[in-house]
């Protein structure tokens, strides 16, 4: 009995020598700087909408249409992986992180075919975002309606 306990209290010390360390604050950090970033690049884009003539309305739109299609030119060309791993939650939280979440098991399965890979896998991820906000969207628009 004694011998086990030994051996438990000798693998716990093992475990915390070969686990790396916490690093919460360097990946807050990453993430906080890289969504900021991101979030920057949005803001830009709609100042240059704005700037151009676009109306304040349809600059929203556009704004997050060109967002999409950066994060998944991005995804396409590789690149928004390694932000992804340097940044952590930073790159997935914005909306390009959403278009990195359909376009990547897109392009991953795309040798299975259009059907069975590339239409089958491309809401893996994304799917359930979808499917809950939408199911938000619907239960918070009926209470506005009940409400107002």
């Amino acid at each position: 009995m004694q011998q086990t306990e030994q051996a438990k209290k000798q693998y716990q010390k093992m475990v915390e020598r070969a686990s790396p360390g916490s690093r919460t604050f360097a990946n807050s950090l990453k993430a906080f700087v890289v969504g900021g970033l991101i979030c920057d690049v949005g803001q830009l884009i709609r100042n240059l909408l704005l700037k151009g003539g676009v109306s304040e309305d349809h600059t929203a739109i556009y704004t997050a249409v060109i967002l999409v299609f950066l994060g998944v030119l991005l995804t396409g060309l590789g690149v928004y992986d390694k932000i992804g791993k340097f940044a952590g939650a930073g790159s997935v939280v914005p909306i390009t992180g959403f278009a990195n979440s359909v376009a990547a098991p897109a392009i991953e399965y795309k040798k299975e075919g259009y059907v069975l890979g590339v239409g089958a896998k491309m809401f893996l991820v994304a799917g359930p975002v979808i499917v809950y906000g939408t199911l938000a969207a619907t239960v918070v628009g009926l209470i506005y309606y009940l409400v107002k």
